[in-house]
């Protein structure tokens, strides 16, 4: 047997020997396998191509190193035992997949060095972009009529300033794999963002209005109305029917708002109003039909 005609038929026995362990149990390799296996593997080999191998035949080509290949007609049965046409059909699968090995392994010898250039590059020049848009929590609107201040905090470094642009969104370039910056507006409550690039698929950031200052600049301003239409439009943001519900740090109870007495609550100049905080809300056809939320 020349050596082309010994490597595809262990290959064969491979194959072989993985299509009988899929449903039965024996050693890894055939050369183990004894007695029991070899009576199984005979019951198989029959049940699949109506084929018989006698125990010597198995001794003789699959136990032993032998120096002949089994008859063709017997190389035939046995590709189509592991599903193949003939024993052609298994060479010609086998020289494939061979010939697909050495080409990965010619791509990886000539690719390595460019893969580490890459990686290089990578790490000493590729950037991270984050981006960003801000959303009033309560209208669920883009803030875009209103400055907002964004300060990027830096490691051992000092901060850096941006704004906003008209469509209330905010890009930034770093090789850092993370943002942290902190974002103020007149009549929102300031906060403190951070995110990760590889969690940045959530590009949206809602910001929680600051009722009370917004109430004194339309009143400080002489925007009466203005405050009038802010009033208007809480109420047609939150539905009818909404269950809301305060709650307290000191105790497990809760207290239940009707929509006039959240709206009251909110509309009121007191010093309370600076400190709600929405907790947790629920939408259905764009109005607040539950709301829970904390004076501190």
């Amino acid at each position: 047997m020349n050596r082309e005609d010994a490597y595809y038929f262990n290959e064969l026995k491979k194959a072989i020997t993985a299509s009988f362990l899929r449903h039965h149990s024996a050693p890894d390799s055939i050369n183990n396998w004894k007695g029991e296996d070899i009576v199984l593997f005979q019951e198989d080999l029959f049940d699949k191509v109506k084929a018989k191998v006698s125990e010597k035949w198995f001794y003789t080509y699959f136990k032993n190193e032998t120096q002949k290949l089994p008859r063709i007609d017997m190389l035939n049965l046995l590709a189509q035992y592991i599903e193949f046409e003939n024993w052609r059909a298994f060479k010609d699968s086998v020289s494939v997949a061979t010939e697909k090995r050495r080409f990965k392994k010619r791509y990886l010898f000539i690719g390595f060095p460019i893969l580490v250039f890459a990686l290089m590059y990578w790490v000493l020049v590729k950037e991270n972009e984050f981006h960003f848009c801000f959303v009033d929590e309560v209208k669920n609107q883009s803030i875009t009529e209103i400055v907002l201040d964004i300060k990027v905090l830096q490691n051992n470094e000092s901060p850096l300033y941006f704004k906003a642009d008209s469509s209330g969104c905010f890009s930034y370039k770093t090789k850092a794999d993370f943002v942290k910056f902190v974002v103020q507006s007149p009549y929102h409550k300031t906060d403190t963002i951070t995110r990760f690039i590889d969690s940045n698929t959530n590009k949206t950031v809602k910001l929680s209005t600051d009722d009370y200052a917004l109430m004194l600049h339309y009143y400080s301003n002489g925007k009466v109305n203005d405050w009038k239409k802010h009033k208007a439009q809480l109420e047609g943001l939150i539905a009818n029917d909404a269950q809301i519900y305060q709650l307290f740090d000191s105790s497990v109870g809760v207290q239940v708002f009707t929509k006039e007495e959240f709206i009251r609550l909110l509309t009121i100049p007191t010093q309370n109003l600076k400190h709600v905080e929405i907790l947790d809300k629920s939408m259905k056809n764009e109005q607040i039909v539950k709301l829970k939320f904390i004076v501190k």
